[in-house]
């Protein structure tokens, strides 16, 4: 039928609007997901005291590539005053109101436009208000106002460098202060566009201590300031600050210059800032990376970086915050681990010695933290990225002698054993080397081994009053409980290799868990050097290193993850197994102690901190998966976003662990124990969910009939064969694969509930 040429033009133009209107994942991803606490108090627990804040995600919501260390973050809070609350240092949460400047790649370097007058730092005075809804952040990219001032300020990134810029009002007292933080520092004004300087903390991590920020357009004037260190008078502090008009050099503690500016309306000043090994160094990196004034195309690179990393993952179906907050997550996932040095560029290893990778080299995992879930993730969508990861942790331990532990435990056999368990080539006896070294040795990494080869526990030393959270201590139930873990793991890669001797050795030290279950009291607990039991002992009191591991009683429970089977016997059986879960799930947080990142509370249950992540899906082990469903939902609900800007993250990110969790429970599963090849199957939240694999090969995820009452699985379907039992292994879905769930409102109690249909144990193995 002939359709009127203005009638086609019409229908393209809505099309095209329709489709630009869409939701894609970049544009659902926000970095300031996770920057806000928590505000119900049901939720938050005990913590923090009076006084503090309440723990947020501590995630950087400023713009950054994918694994990569170079991010522009805004600084609303004064690391002076953080570093006197215990410890706990970050530079941004979101319901603060006021900002003191932006980040740079020069650590310790902070940068901020102003109009008018202002103070030498560390006095605050001129921290600006800022419009909180004129302030966005997407992936590679945030923007802010400041109506005081009528100063926006935007940043994006390279690989190595960051790009600032500043539109100002029409005025004659335009500044930009660059200041270098506390410690000894260097700072320099050469010509009339470039500063240059040392800044007074860093390393070799970062590039260097040296860096260069170019300017776009001339300054007018300048000068340079310090603040000397403060000294006494009659009792009383006294501060010096030192103010230079038109000097070109200053050193000492917070040293910096400010640069002055007079402008039109909506003239822009761009700045360009690099760190590296010499001044040569950081200007090289700007003049590669960064050689145009151009700020969209920076930041239009950037956004390509990520949308490539989001894309790896559709889904359909959810609300619009349930998939903002999918996307975030994944966008948080993606933080690390960060490359170091790209393959076939020299660099110092950790024995000392100049080396020239052929591989990417990577920061270390975090085992204790991501190497319980996001290194899952990754080798499924970033399977040639966590091929470098194992090499570079290879090669550390070459240089040093030992593997690397990361803050508890020696949790790299679950990376290497669940990466190899799931298809990757590597040269798995070289590495066996030193993880079988790190286990036996008592002279290396790992804490208190010659107890626990010994007796096969590790003690606490009794403590007249331990206060809760009491922090000193060998957390030796927790040590413990970690260390079986580790040696399951460890037996099943001897096994591998045809170590019998090994294989065994190894499987029976993973049966040293049940050393510290205390049957009187039915939870891990405690012992004395002699072997008793330390008394008193309440499960419901939070301890940083007595006994437990930034957990209490409860929580430190369910830390079996190798041998769910074996833990439900310890218990009582199936029911009374579930019964206890029940319990822990429901039980009111109410503890004397306050432990600051026990937060994101559920019962007994903490999504804040990750001892207990893997126990909402324990009710798969023992025949009531519904309750699974039911849980996960839950947490997914309640526990991130629920506050009233939608931010709020349970507590600390931990590089990429929390949100890793939320990613793989939204998708439908998570993997208890990732040194295993199985996924453990909670309550899908979206309607269909494609995760690419790479290869041309797709894991396609289906809940029909899926919504927020009906969280419950009626059937499931796996490539096409009826699935009755709630997990389902790697090797289902390697060559890609099709998951298919029908959903109801009510639990179907027999699906996936038979003793056999429970996912494998060490105890249920053969």
């Amino acid at each position: 039928m002939y359709q009127p040429k203005n009638f086609v033009v019409l229908f393209l133009a809505c099309f095209s609007l329709c489709v630009r209107g869409a939701e894609t994942p970049l544009e659902l991803a926000n970095p300031l997901v996770g920057t806000a606490p928590l505000d119900d108090p049901k939720f938050i627990g005990n913590a923090p005291p009076p006084g503090e804040e309440i723990y947020t995600g501590f995630v950087w919501p400023g713009p950054a590539l994918p694994h990569h260390d170079v991010l522009l973050d805004p600084i609303n809070k004064d690391l002076t005053e953080a570093a006197g609350n215990h410890g706990i240092i970050f530079p941004y949460t979101h319901p603060r109101r006021t900002m003191l400047g932006f980040s740079s790649p020069a650590p310790g370097l902070t940068i901020m436009p102003l109009v008018g007058a202002w103070t030498v730092p560390p006095d605050r005075s001129y921290a600006s208000p800022y419009d909180k809804n004129s302030e966005k952040a997407s992936p590679g990219y945030y923007s802010v106002y400041f109506p005081d001032s009528k100063v926006k300020a935007e940043l994006t990134t390279t690989e190595h460098t960051g790009l600032y810029r500043f539109t100002y009002p029409k005025t004659e007292r335009g500044v930009v202060l660059v200041d270098l933080g506390a410690g000894d520092a260097t700072v320099e004004i050469i010509g009339d566009h470039t500063v240059r300087g040392q800044e007074g903390r860093g390393g070799r991590r970062h590039g260097g201590r040296f860096f260069v920020a170019d300017f776009s357009r001339p300054f007018n004037s300048f000068g340079t300031f310090r603040q000397d260190i403060p000294s006494l008078d009659g009792g009383r502090v006294r501060r010096n600050d030192v103010t230079n008009p038109d000097s070109r050099s200053e050193s000492g503690s917070y040293a910096g210059s400010y640069l002055n500016f007079s402008t039109a309306e909506g003239e822009q000043i761009l700045v360009k800032i690099a760190s590296g090994r010499s001044y040569d160094d950081a200007q090289r990196k700007i003049d590669q990376e960064n050689p145009r004034w151009n700020f969209d195309e920076i930041k239009g690179q950037v956004e390509a970086a990520w949308r490539e990393k989001l894309n790896l993952v559709e889904v359909e179906g959810g609300t619009e915050h349930e998939r903002q907050l999918f996307y975030s997550t994944l966008y948080h996932s993606f933080a690390t681990p960060e490359l170091l040095v790209k393959r076939g560029e020299p660099f110092r290893g950790g024995d000392g010695q100049m080396h020239t990778n052929d591989y990417d080299r990577y920061t270390g995992i975090a085992f204790w933290d991501t190497g319980r879930d996001q290194i899952i993730l990754l080798a499924l969508l970033e399977p040639d990225l966590m091929s470098n990861v194992l090499r570079t942790h290879l090669e550390m331990a070459r240089e040093s002698g030992w593997m690397d532990t990361s803050f508890h435990g020696d949790h790299a056999i679950l990376m290497y054993l669940g990466l190899w368990e799931r298809g990757f080539n590597f040269d798995w006896p070289a590495v066996y080397e030193f993880l079988y070294k790190n286990a036996t040795d008592p002279h290396g990494p790992r804490g208190h081994l010659a107890e626990y080869l010994d007796k096969g526990w590790i003690h606490d030393d009794l403590v007249t009053e331990p206060s809760p959270p009491y922090a000193d201590g060998n957390a030796g139930t927790a040590t413990t409980l970690e260390y079986a873990w580790d040696d399951y793991a460890m037996a099943l890669f001897a096994q591998k290799l045809g170590k019998l001797d090994d294989y065994k050795m190894f499987l029976a030290r993973a049966h040293n868990y049940t050393n510290v279950f205390d049957a009187t009291t039915g939870f891990m607990r405690g012992r004395n050097a002699d072997g008793s039991w330390i008394s008193p002992f309440d499960p419901l009191e939070p301890y940083y290193n007595y006994m437990m591991k930034e957990a209490n009683g409860w929580e430190t429970l369910w830390l079996v993850p190798q041998d769910v089977a074996g833990l439900v016997a310890l218990l009582g059986g199936r029911d009374k197994f579930c019964a206890r879960l029940d319990e822990f799930f429901s039980t009111p947080y109410h503890p004397k102690g306050i432990a600051r990142d026990v937060t994101g509370m559920i019962g007994q249950y903490c999504q804040g901190n990750q001892p207990d992540w893997q126990t909402p899906y324990f009710y798969d082990y023992g025949g009531q998966p519904w309750k699974t469903q039911a849980v996960v939902r839950q947490i997914l609900h309640d526990l991130y976003g629920s506050d009233p800007a939608g931010l709020g993250y349970p507590g600390m990110d931990d590089q990429g662990s929390t949100s890793a969790w939320y990613v793989m429970s939204a998708l439908g599963f998570y993997t208890v124990n990732p040194a295993r090849p199985e996924y453990i199957i909670g309550s899908p939240l979206f309607d269909q969910a494609t995760i690419h694999l790479g290869g041309g090969k797709d894991f396609v995820i289906v809940a029909r009939n899926n919504s927020a009452q009906n969280m419950y699985i009626q059937s499931a379907t796996l490539n096409g064969q009826s699935l009755n039992r709630p997990w389902f292994s790697h090797s289902d879905i390697i060559n890609g694969g099709r998951l298919e769930f029908v959903m109801g409102p009510t639990p179907n109690k027999d699906w996936g509930a038979a003793p056999d249909a429970a996912p494998p144990s060490m105890s249920s193995q053969p």
